[in-house]
């Protein structure tokens, strides 16, 4: 029995897999020459501005520095001042309260903002559009109305 004749196909496919070879190892040495040429200390090398900015210019070279007093930085934390009583009461009105679940909101006066209240925590019976005193406190999902009272 005779060898089959490679077939065209054969030898086409053969010089495309050496060809890719060929470029392959072509690009592989090109990047190894390039990596050669500018990989000194010096271009591996950054450094941060008064901004915190990352940057290639050196720290001489980038001009005014700011002059910073040491008598205006405060170490440690600052003190809290303590509010009045009188002080943590607000006033608002009932924008919403349903009756069947016992919940509403109250916008407060001051800041404008809407405050969650419960009916336990109400001395009366909420009703929409009252005028209210009441206190805020820290509630499971933000701030909350406590001690609410007819105003």
């Amino acid at each position: 029995m005779s060898r089959s004749p490679e077939t065209s196909g054969k030898k086409d496919r053969e010089k495309k897999r050496l060809q890719k070879r060929n470029e392959k190892e072509q690009k592989r040495q090109e990047r190894k020459s390039e990596s050669k040429k500018g990989m000194g200390f010096d271009s591996m090398i950054g450094y941060v501005d008064e901004y915190g900015r990352l940057t290639d210019t050196p720290p001489s070279e980038q001009g005014k520095r700011a002059v910073v007093n040491v008598e205006d930085i405060v170490l440690g934390a600052t003190t809290r001042v303590k509010e009045k009583p009188e002080d943590r009461l607000r006033t608002g009105t009932v924008t919403f309260f349903n009756e069947s679940k016992g919940y509403g909101f109250i916008r407060d006066t001051v800041s404008g903002q809407s405050i969650f209240v419960h009916v336990n925590a109400a001395t009366y019976q909420m009703k929409e559009n009252d005028k209210v005193t009441f206190e805020i406190v820290a509630g499971q999902k933000g701030p909350a109305a406590s001690q609410v009272k007819k105003a």
